[in-house]
């Protein structure tokens, strides 16, 4: 498909919109909309708002009608399939029809087993031409998380992690902090703004302290806390308590007194007992899946990202690198003893970017 310079600018700000709404739309995918008349002129715009709200193609059909303009035989730029659906709102391709829309051009088919392309063949059925794949690799990087749950069932995990040159994220004694720069700290708050939880081993619970919370940037919802704490060792005046928020505890023992001190402090129990007396993840997972949670930020220790990657459960590293040696210290994570290069398990760099004096890197297991 070749696609004219008018296609690609307007739905390059069909994008735009959509990244708008990075913080907000949990668990609902980031859509943006842009109505365009036949010359070009845009005629109305919007961008998914916060769950059981208007999405993107209502509220450019609404700001069109704010603007004044009739929109019968214009364009429409969407980066992902207009639902076909009735869930907390009804069908935007219904919407899209019934306004009179002639075109409507789409980055990604929604996989949504309740859309999965029914809200194309509407479109196409009422007349309306369709045209899809313009933007597919924003779009779906946009929302990697909703798409990887509609279709495995499970959240994509992001593994963020800052550490040194040689390959350090503490001390031997457990200092980290701050390995990094303020402005890499700040980005990385960025990353977890957008995540829908925040997830964490008792180990960093007890060794750091942690708050594990969005800080430093505007944001109307604070991700919830997921904790894996198999034998229920969370203190009850640690500092994740600190925050407003929905917190899990996975854990594979059981204690009544724990759990009726823990479920005081407000937070919800999920017993999951694998193998060692440990949780088990795959069945965590599912459970997250099962919760609506489309990316998972892991903020851990070398144990937890050690088992969460042996187990190949992560989809994604975010690695900060600061230009010091550490020298003697705790590596990212607790991996196997390799006898041959060849038996290391490949990744691929994702992205590269300087964020203030350090880089950070974005790697994707081989698959």
């Amino acid at each position: 498909m070749i696609w004219s310079d008018t296609d690609t600018t307007r739905m390059n700000h069909a994008l735009a919109l959509a990244k708008q709404a990075l913080f907000i739309t949990t668990p609902n995918p980031r859509v943006g909309c842009v109505i365009c008349s036949s010359s070009g002129e845009v005629l109305g715009e919007g961008h998914t708002q916060a769950a059981g709200l208007a999405h993107a193609e209502i509220m450019a059909l609404r700001d069109a009608q704010a603007r004044g303009h009739d929109i019968k035989g214009a364009t429409a730029y969407v980066t992902l399939e207009p639902c076909a659906h009735h869930g907390r709102t009804g069908p935007c391709c219904d919407a899209l029809i019934d306004a009179g829309i002639a075109k409507v051009v789409v980055s990604v088919q929604d996989p949504n087993p309740k859309v999965a392309g029914l809200g194309l063949a509407r479109l196409r059925a009422a007349g309306i031409q369709v045209e899809v794949g313009l933007g597919v690799q924003e779009a779906s990087e946009l929302n990697i998380g909703f798409l990887k749950r509609m279709e495995h069932g499970t959240p994509w995990l992001r593994l963020k992690s800052a550490q040194s040159l040689d390959g350090q994220t503490a001390l031997l004694n457990g200092q980290s902090q701050w390995i990094t720069g303020e402005a890499a700290r700040l980005d990385g708050h960025h990353w977890r703004a957008r995540a829908c939880a925040v997830l964490t081993g008792i180990g960093t619970v007890l060794q750091d302290n942690p708050q594990l919370n969005v800080r430093g940037i505007s944001t109307p919802r604070q991700p919830h806390l997921l904790l894996v704490d198999s034998r229920l060792q969370t203190p009850l005046n640690a500092r994740l308590w600190e925050t407003s928020r929905h917190v899990v505890i996975y854990h594979a023992e059981r204690d009544v007194t724990k759990e009726a001190a823990l479920q005081g402090q407000g937070a919800e129990l999920v017993y999951l007992p694998g193998a060692g007396h440990k949780v088990d993840l795959s069945a965590m997972l599912q459970d997250m899946g099962q919760r609506a949670y489309n990316e998972v930020h892991i903020e851990a220790g070398h144990k937890l990202n050690g088992s969460l990657l042996n187990a190949g459960l992560v989809d994604e590293l975010l690695i900060y690198i600061a230009p010091v040696l550490l020298g003697a210290g705790q590596p990212l994570a607790a991996l196997p003893l390799f006898e041959k290069i060849d038996d290391a398990t490949p990744w691929v760099f994702n992205n590269h970017t300087l964020i203030g004096a350090d880089l950070r890197v974005l790697a994707r297991p081989l698959r």
